[in-house]
């Protein structure tokens, strides 16, 4: 299972405008299975009541053992970020995808999922399918739903805020980004007439969305399995597309780390523009130092 392709920014535009009118025109415009199945799950939810979501729930793909250089280092990277959930207030579940359990603290909120899936190659993707599919299975009610890399940092406070304030879903525009070579830290956020380059943290890093899940609706897990086949990039387009628009988080709530050694983009050669990055939009020191307490140690 390869990573869904991006649809043109035009065809975009047209699915959302057909969409505004009627799912069934949209339909009409050849959309990917992504889009259909965005499609399906706006017309299910139209004129249904939105129940509050109780928890947040985390789906964290895992890189296999045998994929890594340095599996102990990868665990301590995983430690890190389930220390940044464990340190949040309010209800919330991850569950861990890989091929080997790895070490979890005693805490019932982590789930293994083992993933027995054997054929070669980059398997992030089937990963967050098999995610996606065990959603089914969970005791969640109405939830929030997060695909989170498993070496990125959650600021506290941010599932408190999903839950008092209850959109349909969120988006991180704002976010920092750490180059752990340099120890330098950049903030990454939308552009501005002072920065009318700088890129939102949703383009940089995979941890960026948080969408609603309704369990009672089968095209609900569909549609976060279909829109995690796809890159970062896309998921602000599809959740609007499936009439979970994503409210931006108040704070910068993730913290990606690049050039630890075990980075994913670094297997598919895609860290040199964000390190680049770093040094070209530093974190204001002042409010660095005064976020840098609110995340666990990277």
């Amino acid at each position: 299972m390869a990573q869904a392709p991006a649809t043109p920014k035009f065809k975009r535009a047209a699915l959302m405008a057909a969409a505004t009118l009627s799912p069934s025109l949209a339909g009409r415009l050849s959309p990917a299975p992504s889009e259909r199945a965005a499609l399906a799950l706006r017309r299910a939810a139209r004129g249904r009541k939105r129940a509050p979501a109780e928890q947040v729930i985390f789906l964290v793909p895992l890189v296999g053992p045998q994929h890594v250089g340095d599996w102990q280092a990868v665990t301590q990277r995983l430690a890190g970020t389930l220390e940044s959930f464990r340190r949040q207030e309010g209800a919330w579940q991850a569950v861990i995808c890989c091929q080997e359990r790895p070490p979890l603290p005693d805490d019932s909120r982590l789930h293994w999922l083992p993933f027995t899936d054997p054929m070669p190659g980059n398997d992030k993707w089937r990963k967050l399918a098999a995610l996606c599919d065990h959603l089914a299975g969970m005791d969640t009610g109405p939830a929030y739903v997060m695909s989170f890399d498993a070496d990125d940092l959650l600021r506290e406070g941010t599932v408190a805020e999903m839950l008092e304030r209850q959109d349909t879903g969120y988006l991180a525009e704002r976010g920092y980004v750490m180059d752990h070579a340099t120890r330098d830290v950049a903030l990454a956020g939308p552009r501005s007439l002072a920065n009318p380059l700088r890129k939102p943290f949703w383009k940089l890093c995979g941890s960026c969305a948080a969408v609603f899940h309704d369990p009672a609706l089968p095209q609900s897990a569909a549609f976060l399995r279909a829109m995690t086949g796809h890159e970062h990039r896309m998921f602000p387009y599809l959740a609007r597309l499936a009439g979970r628009r994503l409210a931006p988080l108040q704070q910068p709530s993730v913290l990606y780390v690049l050039n630890h050694g075990e980075n994913f983009g670094a297997r598919r050669g895609r860290v040199g523009f964000k390190t680049r990055f770093v040094q070209r939009y530093p974190a204001d020191p002042l409010d660095w130092a005064q976020a840098a307490g609110e995340f666990p140690a990277p």
